[in-house]
């Protein structure tokens, strides 16, 4: 990926989660939130030259705000330097997740099982977050960023009249990202997520968007349907807290 493409998808990654506050500091993309989403709350480079001139002055812009420093670092060479001044601050790298981006067309013939696509999130949608084997904090936070997400679009799928699957289409830099994709744990392997997955895709694609991202944690089953649907590794990031 060329380094305007870098650049557009973490601008969307951050717009994506609506983070109360966002600075640019020394070529980073800097947001800060008191929730749970690790996108919202921590640094990412807006290319993958940098050096870590600016690290010193993001730490103490989190401290300064009540927040532990957090960075998004993509694991290329280009940053020994930083993930250097990382550790000397007393950071460490965890939680390896792959960036992924797709094809709109591709995402929008994956499935042709039913699935509503909504404007606006109801409580059906919120609730399974709240549900049985999700954490319910987690949850709330991720409701309240994904609710907030501007000109976003919400995926639900289930049987019998019930949601009980759901997912989320951002905008923003000319890319559209999934996020926040939950099946309640009874309801999986149903096809669910794929039905979404497709939903969304076609939305997509009735605002003449072509292209779309999305990050999985590298440990994450769900990979496997990202895969089929067309969904292919650009980097793999780490959170260093």
């Amino acid at each position: 990926m060329d380094a305007a493409g870098i650049e557009s998808l973490e601008r969307a990654t951050v717009e994506a989660v609506a983070p109360p506050e966002v600075l640019e500091i020394g070529g980073w993309i800097v947001p800060f939130d008191h929730g749970t989403i690790g996108r919202a709350k921590s640094a990412a480079p807006l290319r993958h030259d940098l050096d870590a001139a600016a690290v010193g002055e993001i730490v103490a812009a989190y401290r300064a705000r009540g927040l532990p420093p957090a960075f998004r670092i993509a694991d290329v060479p280009a940053f020994d330097e930083v993930r250097a001044a990382l550790s000397a601050h007393g950071l460490t790298g965890q939680q390896p997740t792959v960036m992924k981006v797709g094809d709109v067309a591709a995402l929008a013939a994956f499935s042709d099982a039913p699935a509503r696509v909504l404007d606006r999130p109801d409580e059906a949608w919120a609730a399974v977050f709240l549900g049985e084997g999700f954490d319910p904090a987690d949850g709330a936070h991720r409701v309240a960023a994904l609710s907030r997400s501007p000109g976003a679009v919400y995926g639900a799928a289930g049987e019998g009249g019930l949601t009980q699957a759901v997912g989320v289409a951002s905008f923003g830099q000319g890319w559209a990202g999934i996020h926040g994709m939950r099946t309640a744990p009874a309801a999986r392997g149903r096809g669910h997520a794929g039905a979404i997955l497709a939903a969304l895709g076609r939305a997509m694609r009735a605002r003449g968007i072509g292209r779309v991202f999305l990050q999985v944690e590298e440990g994450n089953p769900a990979r496997r349907i990202y895969r089929r649907a067309g969904f292919a590794p650009v980097w793999t990031y780490r959170y260093w807290r």
